[in-house]
C-alpha cells in the first residue's frame, strides 16, 4: 500500500483534526513539493514497517529497509567507536528532530551519543546531545546524492558536530565537522582501506579496511 493510500485510510477523527496529506506526482522515493511538519506527521504514522520516512529541508524521503551489508557497515563503525569511547554508543535509525530549516525529522543510519542519552526521550528525539551522525549510501546513485548533499546540509544547519558519510557507491568515507553558518567548514575523504581521522569530540582513526 502506498503512503498516500494509507493516509487516506486513517481514522475519521484523524482526518478531521489534521491536514490531509498533500498529493505528489512521480517517484515516491522523493517528494519534491514543500511539506509542512503536520503533513509529514500524517504520512509518517501511515507508513508501513518496511519503509521509514524522513523530512529533510521541507521534502519527504521514503527510505526502504536496508540490505545486510548496510547494517554490517553500521556495526563496524559502532564497534570501533565503543573501542575508543566506552561511554558512547551508535544507535541505528534513531528518530531525530533536527532543529534546522523547516523543522526536519531524520532517521540517520547511525546516531552517536552517550549510552543513556535517549532514556525517556520521544520517538523523534532531541538532537542537542548527539555527537556524530552516520549515513551509509544504498540504492540508486540519486538516493546516494541525498546523503551527500541534502542531509549534509540539514545536519550542518542543525549544528550536528560531526557527520560521517560512508559512500558505498564510490568506495570512500568522508567526515565533515565544525558546522558554522549552515555548512561544515572542514571535510576529509579516504578511500575504503585507508584510515580516516574522526575529529573531536570522538578523536580516533576509523579503520575503513572492514568496508572492503
Amino acid at each position: 500500500m502506498s503512503l498516500h493510500a494509507a493516509a487516506r485510510r486513517l481514522p475519521a477523527d484523524d482526518q478531521q483534526t489534521e491536514p490531509a496529506p498533500p498529493r505528489y506526482p512521480g517517484d515516491m522515493n522523493s517528494m519534491d513539493a514543500d511539506v509542512t511538519l503536520a503533513e509529514f506527521e500524517v504520512l509518517e504514522r501511515a507508513s508501513s514497517e518496511e519503509v521509514s520516512v524522513e523530512l529533510i529541508n521541507g521534502r519527504i524521503y521514503v527510505v526502504p529497509a536496508p540490505d545486510g551489508d548496510h547494517d554490517v557497515f553500521a556495526v563496524y563503525v559502532g564497534d570501533q567507536i565503543r573501542d575508543h569511547r566506552s561511554d558512547l554508543r551508535l544507535f541505528q535509525e534513531r528518530g531525530l528532530a533536527i532543529p534546522a530549516y523547516r523543522s526536519g525529522r531524520a532517521r540517520p543510519d547511525g546516531v552517536v551519543a552517550p549510552r543513556d542519552y535517549f532514556r525517556n526521550q520521544p520517538p523523534w528525539s532531541d538532537s542537542a546531545g548527539v555527537l556524530m551522525l552516520v549515513e551509509i549510501t544504498s540504492g540508486r546513485e540519486r538516493d546516494a546524492d541525498v546523503d551527500r548533499t541534502e542531509k549534509r546540509e540539514a545536519y550542518a544547519q542543525g549544528s550536528i558536530p560531526v557527520y560521517l558519510l560512508l559512500d558505498r557507491h564510490r568506495a570512500e568515507a568522508t567526515v565533515f565537522w565544525e558546522p558554522a553558518d549552515g555548512e561544515y567548514r572542514h571535510h576529509e575523504t579516504a578511500k575504503f582501506g585507508a584510515p580516516l581521522r574522526i575529529p573531536k569530540p570522538l578523536d580516533f582513526d576509523l579503520d575503513t579496511s572492514e568496508f572492503l
